[in-house]
């Protein structure tokens, strides 16, 4: 049983995703520009996919120790610390100009650490919720509102869109939420003490075990393709604004993040309003239309696309979130996030980010410029496929059918 979810616990889990969240807008979005600055830009498809590798080792092995042995509070602990410590290095290595196959070593060293954090917290919170389908969108804006300050703070604060400053203020945070997490409610492994668990439980394997399940194996093979494309935003988008003659392309990305905030405060009624396949289905449309303006190759087109990031984002990944909170058993719930995860930040990122690296290396080679609205159109057509797929694929009467009683037994209690 869940338990009730003080307003002190409401606002330290809000804390939580703040700082989860804002410690990796403070690199994330300015890594591509510093690389280049720095002479590394040949290494951006690779540094990005550090945490696409990190996602197929990490993420599964630390959601089962979430779910069987160890609080999930002191493992986020001890992941901050040790992240905060490899980015630090990582940037070191940047700045110092000690190689790019160093610094991509550092990287992947900070990829298996961080790449649990955040599915981390989000069982934390869903542990700490008595009705998750309410309450997560309002907790996970905290997470848009540190992004968005990140970046913010990165161009106007820092001064930082191609200085390694941007990664020792990200380690910074990472380092205090580590402090952070002694202030979070006690969370204990849900399905502790449950008895001896195989090797494949152990590892996490048995998550796979959800893909037998039709809604299930939708959501995530949509997940994935969605991914793929997608995967370009942030390597590539804060180029193409440097291009577009944007001086603070840092701060212009956090524009996405406005409608994320207008989407997770409106998530919680659309839940109990629309149909589950609907509100998907509208992620995916507005990742369709972004895309379609990022091709024109416009200022003021592609600042449009931009703003719509953050709607994306909510009405489908969260949306997957919450969808597996409702779902899935208390005892497979940490294992649950970590595959998703993995779908996320493994598959789909891997591909992507190696994928579209070679893209724009054959857009670039091709037109001996960066031709922008090729690229991006390029990528639009993936997009197009999962939308598709997903709209003759899924069909969620049961899905829609648990959300029903779900809802029914929140109202009667």
């Amino acid at each position: 049983m869940k338990p009730a979810s003080s307003l002190q616990n409401k606002l330290l889990l809000g804390g939580l995703f703040l700082l989860q969240l804002g410690a990796p807008g403070l690199w994330q979005v300015s890594f591509s520009n510093v690389l280049r600055a720095h002479g590394l830009a040949a290494y951006i498809p690779a540094g990005f996919a550090c945490s696409a590798v990190a996602a197929f080792i990490s993420p599964l092995i630390v959601g089962a120790m979430a779910d069987d042995q160890v609080s999930p509070v002191r493992l986020a602990r001890w992941l901050n610390w040790l992240s905060a410590v490899t980015l630090a290095l990582s940037y070191l290595a940047i700045q110092r100009a000690w190689g790019g196959f160093l610094m991509i070593g550092l990287m992947q060293l900070r990829a298996l650490c961080s790449s649990p954090c955040v599915s981390l917290a989000t069982t934390i919170a869903l542990v700490n919720l008595d009705r998750p389908s309410r309450q997560f969108g309002l907790l996970r804006l905290w997470g848009t509102v540190g992004w968005a300050g990140a970046g913010w703070f990165v161009s106007y604060g820092l001064a930082a869109d191609t200085s390694p400053l941007s990664g020792y203020a990200s380690a910074a945070v990472m380092a205090a939420l580590g402090f952070y997490t002694y202030l979070l409610p006690e969370t204990p492994a849900p399905a502790a003490g449950t008895g001896r668990r195989s090797w494949s439980q152990r590892l996490g394997l048995d998550s796979f075990g959800l893909l037998k399940n039709r809604d299930h194996r939708i959501v995530f093979i949509t997940t994935v393709l969605l991914t793929i494309p997608l995967a370009s935003f942030y390597p590539y988008a804060p180029l193409n604004l440097t291009d577009l003659g944007y001086l603070k392309p840092t701060a212009t990305m956090a524009v996405g993040q406005i409608s994320e905030i207008l989407g997770l405060l409106l998530l919680g009624s659309i839940w109990r309003r629309v149909r589950l396949k609907w509100i998907f289905l509208a992620g995916l449309l507005l990742a369709v239309a972004r895309y379609s303006l990022f091709s024109l190759d416009l200022r003021g087109w592609i600042i449009a696309g931009i703003a719509m990031h953050g709607a994306c984002y909510a009405l489908f990944y969260v949306t997957g979130q919450i969808y597996l909170a409702e779902r899935i058993e208390a005892g497979m719930q940490a294992r649950a996030q970590a595959l998703m995860a993995l779908m996320i930040n493994g598959i789909g990122n891997l591909i992507g980010y190696l994928g579209t690296g070679w893209w724009y290396e054959t857009c670039t080679g091709i037109h001996q410029t960066e031709h922008w609205p090729v690229f991006w159109g390029g990528l639009l057509a993936l997009i197009v496929v999962a939308t598709v797929y997903f709209a003759l694929s899924y069909h969620g009467v049961g899905a829609d059918e648990h959300r029903r009683k779900a809802a029914t037994m929140e109202v009667s209690v």
